[in-house]
């Protein structure tokens, strides 16, 4: 196996992952905003789930994200 081109297909994926998961959380958090159901101080949940097509990789990742 070619642990260059592993790598750089991995990270081309989390790239990808990482700049359109941060559109979607922040297009998400401003529509709350804008219609009054979060405000400054609140906190909101998300969760990031990882998965193979093979169903053998299955990864969650949980946080809190503070609205300030």
């Amino acid at each position: 196996m070619d642990e260059d081109n592993l790598n750089i297909e991995i990270r081309k994926f989390l790239k990808k992952v990482g700049i359109t998961s941060q559109r979607e959380i922040e297009n998400y958090i401003r529509k709350k905003f804008t219609e009054g159901n979060i405000k400054e101080g609140d906190s909101i949940e998300v969760s990031m789930n990882l998965s193979s097509g093979d169903g053998e990789l299955s990864h969650s990742i949980n946080e809190s994200l503070k609205i300030k």
